[in-house]
């Protein structure tokens, strides 16, 4: 059985994929209290690191594991990245190099180089690759030893997620293209669930509170149709609080998305918006609502991670990737 290590490993949506795929998640890193402890709940044989990824020393984990891993996955911040983000640097290369943020995608190949797994999958969003930051993360992976890397830009949609994500995973091997296939809509995807009246034991199921003012408002709100507008950098305006289309997919989750049920009058629940990033319903979530909500925007979405896996799989077994 492959050996996986999470660095970033957040709420496990990553680590779901690849334990889905028959791997063995033995070791994550995470800094997060609530995503740790989400990540010790639903990879209870694997060791976890609660540590800032900065003061995590390779040799550390080379103890703790015994041997080094098959392979590393892990997502670094996005934020010094994301277009979403109005205070990102405007220097691509300070996005890398100054942020700090930006530099724990050092670390993520800190680590990688020392540890030298067979394959090591990095996601990140886009944004990662602007101006001469893909130059320079060549360079950064040369310099630890894996001179041949691959720039997978997938869209979650085309792997079975009910939600729009694009995002780069940077890594030693190319990631399989998905065959053409049905996506999944909103409605699909949550429909079967009842109402969260406490009545049923369902985890992360509970009502999300909202104020009577914006109560009002979301009353009045058709499919599409969004509550909050904001700037993002270069202007670029976007939107929160949306009502769902039940029969398209739904827009991309982030940690901050709030979402309106397309036929009720208030805010998915955690598990509703877990089901938008393919998350199975045994994955419990941990912490307060909002810290519950933030890792599974935070995610790599399940049903994307399982295909990553299975193209992984087939590389370390010989087979055409």
């Amino acid at each position: 059985m492959y050996r996986v290590v999470d660095l970033f490993c957040g709420g496990g949506g990553f680590a779901r994929g690849f334990q889905m795929e028959g791997f063995k998640i033995v070791l994550g890193v995470d800094n997060y209290p609530p995503a740790v402890k989400t990540f010790q709940e639903n990879f209870r044989e694997a060791i976890v690191f609660d540590r800032d990824i900065q003061e995590v020393h390779s040799l550390e984990l080379l103890e703790a594991l015994r041997e080094p891993p098959d392979v590393i996955i892990g997502g670094p911040p996005c934020e010094s990245f994301t277009r979403t983000n109005p205070l990102r640097k405007p220097n691509p290369l300070d996005r890398l190099y100054v942020d700090p943020l930006g530099r724990l995608v050092l670390h993520f190949i800190r680590i990688v180089g020392d540890l030298k797994p067979e394959v090591f999958v990095m996601e990140n969003v886009p944004g990662i690759l602007e101006g001469d930051l893909k130059i320079c993360l060549q360079k950064e992976f040369a310099r630890v030893g894996y001179r041949q890397i691959y720039f997978n830009i997938l869209r979650a949609e085309d792997y079975g997620t009910p939600s729009r994500r694009v995002r780069v995973f940077i890594s030693n091997t190319r990631i399989k293209p998905p065959k053409a296939g049905k996506r999944i809509t909103v409605i699909e995807a949550i429909g079967d669930l009842p109402e969260p009246n406490g009545i049923y034991d369902i985890p992360n199921h509970e009502y999300v509170p909202i104020s009577k003012r914006r109560l009002r408002k979301i009353r009045k709100l058709k499919w599409g149709q969004a509550l909050v507008y904001y700037e993002g950098a270069q202007r670029k305006v976007y939107r929160n609080f949306i009502r769902l289309h039940p029969f398209k997919l739904a827009p991309t989750v982030m940690g901050s998305s709030r979402f309106i049920h397309p036929f009720k009058d208030r805010l998915l629940t955690v598990r509703e918006q877990a089901r938008l990033m393919a998350f199975p319903d045994d994955h419990i979530f941990y912490g307060s609502k909002d810290a519950q909500f933030n890792q599974v925007g935070e995610a790599v979405p399940v049903a994307l991670a399982r295909a990553i896996a299975r193209t992984v799989k087939n590389f370390l077994e010989g087979e055409e990737s």
